[in-house]
């Protein structure tokens, strides 16, 4: 859960439309959320950029295409980079 007011979806299709066009670039294995929230949407992180529908999608968008099946990167690949990435950074995610 995010500290921020967060705006659903369900009650916004601005935000609604950004997170299924960011979701649709991603790997068909990216699909269900791994840590989804109660209701099953996508974890805080998402959730906190949805105050700017424009800058949840591009920021999103960007990651999914770095996802894209056409690399040469499978999903272990991309978790062993994510994990290195935050152990340097110090973070928790």
């Amino acid at each position: 859960m995010t500290w921020i007011k967060t705006v659903s979806p369900e009650d916004d299709e601005k935000v609604k439309h950004a997170m299924e066009a960011q979701r649709e670039l991603y790997p068909a294995e990216y699909a269900v959320p791994i840590h989804p929230t109660p209701d099953g949407q996508s974890s805080s992180i998402v959730a906190s950029h949805s105050l700017i529908p424009d800058a949840l999608h591009h920021a999103f968008a960007t990651f999914g295409v770095l996802m894209s099946p056409e690399l040469p990167l499978s999903r272990r690949h991309h978790e062993m980079i994510t994990t290195v990435v935050s152990v340097t950074n110090r973070c928790h995610y």
